[in-house]
């Protein structure tokens, strides 16, 4: 097939900005902009799949929850259908944006969501060892009451003295359900939206149903493994900054432009990538290029065009 198939994975501030309410008006207006960096690929001739993160809205949806619960009694829902909610509606707005991007360039292709399952490990070790924050900030009363009432699991939560987030397990994903009919779509045209969030965590029991996780996926990963699994011949991560850094925010910081895989997972395996942002997008971007993947790169939202920006991976850099 002559066509480039790209998937691409919009990060948080692709949607939201750090320094934003979060209305729906900001998050059309950051959607339209990056989606607006995407039209070059299509009319270089990429068919197309987009990922998308979910944390601020995924957070609100469990803070709506939770309110809901103490104010009027409402029954609160389990994280997999949180995200599936924040996937139903993020994938709704980045669907409509783009539509509306694709028109106004004269475009015509159809756009659509798929709300994606994503199947886990329920032995993974992640499990036993949650980590990852949730929700809103507890007092340490409020905490130790659900701890009782609902079994969750709280950390101190650093940037809040006194306060206490839920954390839930981020197991590793093992298979992006529907991967044959996401390429398919993709394939005769269609631009998919796909795999939101890191897709909603479930595992198969011991009667072969499928059954929810109560578990995030790590967004990056999940990408990575759709894009492995069709085939991709790109993967692009956008996320807050125009390149990759070694020695970040130090006086000997230095610029990445180009990367090869070795050179990529040795910079990892020294810690020059923070854990909680970037170590994640190369993990994803080095499991790409091992599993056959011919490019991955790491640029700001806002700057994928302009390809004088972004930090590309190969597996070897001639």
């Amino acid at each position: 097939m002559d066509k480039k198939l790209a998937v691409v994975a919009l990060g948080g501030n692709a949607l939201l900005r750090g320094d934003q309410l979060g209305t729906i008006e900001e998050q059309e207006q950051n959607t339209t902009d990056t989606l607006e960096n995407l039209v070059f690929l299509i009319r270089e001739g990429y068919d197309l799949i987009i990922t998308h993160g979910n944390g601020p809205q995924v957070g609100n949806i469990l803070m709506r929850n939770d309110a809901g619960e103490q104010m009027y009694g409402i029954a609160q829902m389990p994280i997999d259908i949180c995200v599936a909610d924040s996937q139903g509606g993020i994938g709704y707005m980045i669907e409509r944006m783009f539509r509306n991007v694709l028109n106004k360039h004269g475009i015509k292709k159809n756009v659509v969501c798929l709300v994606t399952t994503v199947l886990v490990d329920k032995d993974d070790r992640a499990f036993s060892d949650p980590q990852k924050r949730v929700g809103k900030i507890y007092s340490k009363e409020q905490a130790d009451e659900l701890t009782r009432a609902k079994g969750w699991v709280f950390m101190e939560e650093v940037k809040a003295e006194g306060g206490f987030r839920r954390v839930v397990p981020s197991p590793r994903p093992v298979e992006i359900m529907n991967h044959e009919l996401i390429r398919e779509l993709a394939r005769r045209g269609s631009i998919v939206i796909a795999a939101g969030g890191g897709g909603v965590p479930v595992y198969i029991d011991e009667k072969n149903d499928v059954r929810p996780a109560e578990a995030v996926i790590d967004k990056d990963l999940a990408s990575s493994l759709l894009a492995s699994t069709i085939g991709a011949d790109e993967f692009y991560i956008l996320t807050d900054v125009p390149y990759v850094y070694i020695n970040y925010k130090k006086p000997d910081q230095e610029i990445k432009e180009f990367l090869d895989y070795n050179d990529t997972l040795k910079y990892l395996n020294e810690g020059q990538f923070s854990k909680g942002s970037m170590a994640p997008k190369i993990e994803a971007c080095l499991n790409f290029i091992k599993a056959g993947g011919s490019k991955s790169v790491i640029t700001e939202a806002f700057k994928l065009e302009d390809k004088r920006y972004g930090t590309k991976i190969t597996m070897e850099y001639d």
